[in-house]
């Protein structure tokens, strides 16, 4: 055993070392623990069948530091099928003085439960909010070794394609008499946000929460640069990392079970996608903090010493050594200029730029959601921020194989948020398009984003249009005259040159001046006509979207336009829209009485909505 420590790798010396070969530091492996593991170094396990109401045992957690605490547990009995079929729990009352009186906490998930020196399973469940008594449940071993035994590895790691995540819940954590006001349901995970302030989690927070994750604003940190010779033992903190970097979040429970490749910790789902790709971190717990509402651990992650691969009903499992892979993303934010602010040139008023440098996990259920907060904080974390105010946004998302997803416009406060929302939104509407493609499994290589701080609100309505003349011949120029109402100034008269198509028969048409969201209703499939589409057309798609702060002239005309996997074909001729007609049927098309053609556009200078339509003549 001793020559194989002295070969293997660190991670692995540390680990053995602890479970008997010898000791490290000031932390050794819990001594039930460590009879669990014999001699030989596997984990001796307690039968489930032979789990009977009056035995006693001991479960680990680490209150405050890393060395994990001895608590006695009661076993009150065994409950059939209470996670699913086939799926046992086992009911226990914890004991001592810790746990007496903080009560059953969030990150105590995972905790190894001993029954005569042998691990019989892992605290994760615990009964409402505000029961008396530490009375939780806990996931047998066996459930959990299954998570082990039958592995399933992440697509991105066989360098394949996956359709849409089949494994993912949809109901959140799992709960055993949801609706009843009483409940047994999974310890909370407390997700730990570095950088962020109260206001911008609380925004988001039920986005997380609906996952079973418990959102935290200031309590806790993170420092990857932070060593911890600690090794990772059953009973201490391990943290899932979602964001590292200028910005932090990091979801932290307990380890159940180690090996020299592996472990296992939670006792229960964090989100149940099934295959994750997430760092997994050592976390010293700065103090538990007990309530009778929401009592949980204060956390700070520390050195990263693999990845988090699987995420299944009865454990999350992480292995040590991998490297998880993550999305940089960079948000440069340009600050507005301050009136009586010196810049770095000694000029009056001059802006400032802030840029952020951060990672996100990449993943179709989290990563959204993250990227959608970390935006927003990016924005909101500058003294230049305010209520009513404006973003002028350009930036991209990188996707493998394919060209950049291009954004750019001006977000604006409107009725229902402000501007720093709606830019989120904005950014998060792109990512929800590329993950949701039920086709093909996207790989993103990174996301850029420059914002551009305007102090007001840079909205404004198209209240009319007009042609400088009702009669035209093909090919001839025509003036266009567009007034817009921006908010809270006077109108604004926007003019412009556009020139008719040379081919135009001789009749009425009609001329649509517009935003750009309303171009993209009119070639856009919708409804029934929007059939799943592969990812490079999606992305196509999103990359032919409108600016939202232009003026667009778009001409009518009489003959039909066909809309093919998302793209305008227009001037069909009708013979041809005939035999398209299959498609039509296969709903792979949408077939429109006129066709659309654009002829120009202006720039505003505002977010402008709304839309005109001119009859003109062609003679």
């Amino acid at each position: 055993m001793a020559g194989w420590v002295a070969s293997c790798c660190p991670v692995v010396q540390g680990w053995a070392q602890t479970v008997g070969v010898a000791s490290v530091g000031a932390v050794a492996l819990p001594p039930t623990a460590a009879a669990a593991m014999g001699g030989s170094g596997e984990t001796k396990i307690f039968p489930l069948a032979e789990v009977k109401r009056g035995m006693q045992g001991v479960a680990y957690t680490v209150f405050e530091g890393v060395n994990p605490e001895p608590m006695q547990v009661e076993i009150l009995g065994v409950l059939k099928d209470a996670l699913g079929p086939g799926q046992d729990m086992i009911l226990a009352r914890l004991h001592g003085t810790k746990p007496e009186f903080t009560g059953v906490v969030a990150g105590m998930s995972g905790s190894p439960v001993y029954i005569d020196g042998k691990l019989v399973g892992a605290l994760s469940y615990r009964i409402g909010q505000f029961s008396k008594e530490p009375i939780a449940g806990i996931t047998p071993i066996e459930q959990m070794l299954e998570v082990r035994d039958g592995e399933v590895r992440p697509a991105a790691a066989r360098g394949e394609k996956r359709a849409g995540p089949a494994e993912v819940s949809a109901g959140g954590m799992p709960q055993v008499g949801a609706g009843s006001g009483v409940e047994m349901q999974a310890m909370e995970t407390p997700l730990v946000f570095s950088g962020f302030s109260q206001e911008a989690v609380e925004r988001f927070a039920d986005r997380f929460r609906a996952m079973g994750l418990t959102p935290v604003a200031g309590l806790g940190s993170a420092d990857a640069t932070a060593k911890q010779p600690e090794p990772l033992v059953p009973g201490s903190a391990v943290s899932a990392v979602l964001v590292r970097g200028d910005l932090s979040v990091a979801g932290t429970c307990t380890v159940t079970y180690v090996d020299p490749t592996r472990l296992l910790a939670c006792g229960h789902p964090i989100t149940q996608y099934g295959p994750v790709d997430m760092p997994m971190t050592k976390a010293a717990v700065i103090a538990t903090l007990p309530s009778p509402l929401n009592a949980f651990k204060i956390v700070n992650t520390t050195e990263t010493v693999g990845a988090f691969t699987e995420d299944r009903a009865s454990a999350v499992m992480g292995r040590f050594g991998e490297k998880a892979r993550m999305i940089p993303v960079t948000v440069e934010v340009v600050q507005p200029a301050v009136p009586g602010a010196m810049g770095s040139q000694g000029a009056t008023g001059a802006a400032k730029a802030k840029t952020f440098h951060f990672e996100v996990l990449d993943n179709r259920q989290l990563t959204p959601s993250a990227m959608l907060v970390s935006v927003y904080q990016s924005l909101q974390g500058t003294n230049a921020a305010a209520a009513e105010m404006s973003y002028r946004l350009t930036g991209e998302i990188g996707v493998t194989g394919l060209p950049p997803v291009k954004m750019a416009g001006i977000v604006a406060q409107n009725d229902l948020n402000p501007a720093a929302i709606n830019a989120a939104l904005f950014v998060n509407d792109r990512l929800a398009r590329v993950y949701g493609n039920a086709l093909e499994q996207p790989v993103l290589t990174g996301l850029k984003l420059r914002v551009q701080g305007i102090p007001e609100r840079k909205t404004a309505v198209l209240e009319s249009a007009r042609l400088g003349s009702i009669e035209a011949r093909p090919g001839e120029t025509v003036d266009v005259e567009a007034t817009i109402d921006p908010y809270r100034a006077d109108a604004r008269v926007m003019r412009m040159k556009v020139k008719l198509p040379d081919d135009l028969s001789p009749g009425p048409v009609r001329v649509l001046v517009s935003d750009g969201a309303t171009v993209d209703r009119l070639t856009t499939p919708s409804g029934a006509s929007q059939r799943a589409m592969g990812l490079a057309d999606a992305v196509a798609q999103m990359n032919r979207q409108h600016a939202n702060d232009r003026i667009y002239v778009t001409l009518l005309n009489r003959t039909a336009q066909a809309v093919l996997e998302g793209e305008a074909l227009p001037g069909v001729p009708l013979s041809m829209a005939n035999v398209l007609g299959p498609l039509k049927d296969a709903q792979r098309m949408q077939l429109n009485g006129e066709s659309l053609e654009e002829m120009g556009s202006l720039g505003t200078g505002y977010a402008v909505s709304g839309s005109q339509v001119l009859n003109l003549t062609i003679r």
